[in-house]
C-alpha cells in the first residue's frame, strides 16, 4: 500500500486561543486514522505543548517548524531538539523556504540540523525547492540536486528512513501560482532518482516525497495521485479545518 504524510506549517498564526480551537476542530474532523495516511500538525512554537495536550489520545502527529542544531547554550530565540522532545514532538521542518530566505539557512545548516535531529529520534521534513528566477532560468534540476545531495550530505541508509522531503518551489507558495501536477512531478522523480542513487531503489521508492507549493483541497487529488509524490506539506490551506480535513482525505493510498 502506498503510504503519505500530510504534514499542516502553520508558520507565524495561531495564538494559544485559535491553537485550542484549530485542534479541536481537526480532531472532530478526523477522528480516526485513514489508512496508509499519517496527518501532522506544527504549530508555532508556543503552542508546542498545549498542542500536545490536545492531541493525546488522537492519531494525529505533532510537529515544530524549525530547530537548533545546538543541544543547548547561549543561543538567544533558540529553541532545541530537547525541548521539541520534552513537549511531545515527532517531527520537525527543516530548511524552509522561509528560513532559507529571510534567516539565510543554508544547506550546510539544513544538513547539521537534520543530523541532529534524526539522532534525537526526531523525523525532519527537509525542505528544498528553486525559486521563480531559477525556475526561468532552466536551472530547477541542478539547484535541486545540490540541495538533496547538500542536506543528505553524511547520512547512511538508517539515517533516511526518519527523512521527510519536501519539494516546495518557491515560485508557488503564497503567490496565487502553482506547479502544475506535471512539473511537480517531474522534480520528485528527480529527487526519487537522487535517493537510488544515494542509498539504492528499495530506500529511495519507500521515502516520503511531499509537495508543497499551495496545496489546496481543488488540486490536491491531482497532485497526490502522482507516481512520485506522496504527501503534502501544506501552508495557508492548513489553518482551516475544513481544507485541511480535504486535503487529508484527498491521499488515496
Amino acid at each position: 500500500m502506498r503510504n503519505y504524510i500530510i504534514a499542516g506549517n502553520w508558520k507565524m498564526f495561531k495564538d494559544l486561543k485559535e491553537s485550542t480551537e484549530l485542534i479541536k476542530g481537526l480532531t472532530a474532523e478526523l477522528p480516526a486514522p485513514l489508512p496508509g495516511t499519517t496527518v501532522v500538525v506544527c504549530p508555532p512554537a508556543t503552542s508546542l505543548s498545549l498542542a500536545a495536550e490536545l492531541l493525546a489520545g488522537s492519531h494525529i502527529k505533532l510537529g515544530a517548524q524549525n530547530m537548533s542544531e545546538h543541544d543547548e547554550g547561549a543561543y538567544t530565540g533558540e529553541i532545541s531538539w530537547k525541548m521539541l522532545k520534552g513537549t511531545g514532538c515527532e517531527y520537525v521542518i527543516l530548511g524552509h523556504s522561509e528560513r532559507r530566505r529571510y534567516f539565510a539557512e543554508t544547506d550546510a545548516l539544513v544538513n547539521r540540523k537534520a543530523l541532529k535531529a534524526i539522532a534525537a529520534g526526531l523525523r525532519p521534513i527537509i525542505c528544498v525547492g528553486e525559486t521563480l528566477e531559477e525556475r526561468e532560468k532552466g536551472t530547477t534540476m541542478e539547484v535541486v540536486t545540490r540541495q538533496v545531495n547538500g542536506v543528505l550530505a553524511g547520512m547512511t541508509a538508517s539515517d533516511l528512513v526518519s527523512v521527510v522531503i519536501a519539494y516546495e518551489p518557491v515560485w508557488a507558495i503564497g503567490t496565487g501560482r502553482n506547479a502544475t501536477p506535471a512539473q511537480a512531478q517531474e522534480v520528485h522523480l528527480l529527487i526519487r532518482s537522487l535517493l537510488t542513487n544515494l542509498f539504492g531503489k528499495e530506500l529511495a521508492t519507500q521515502t516520503i516525497i511531499q509537495y508543497g507549493g499551495s496545496v489546496k483541497p481543488d488540486n490536491a487529488t491531482q497532485l497526490l495521485s502522482q507516481n512520485d509524490i506522496n504527501g503534502a506539506l501544506v501552508g495557508g490551506a492548513c489553518l482551516k479545518v475544513d481544507s485541511f480535513s480535504a486535503i487529508v482525505r484527498s491521499a488515496k493510498p
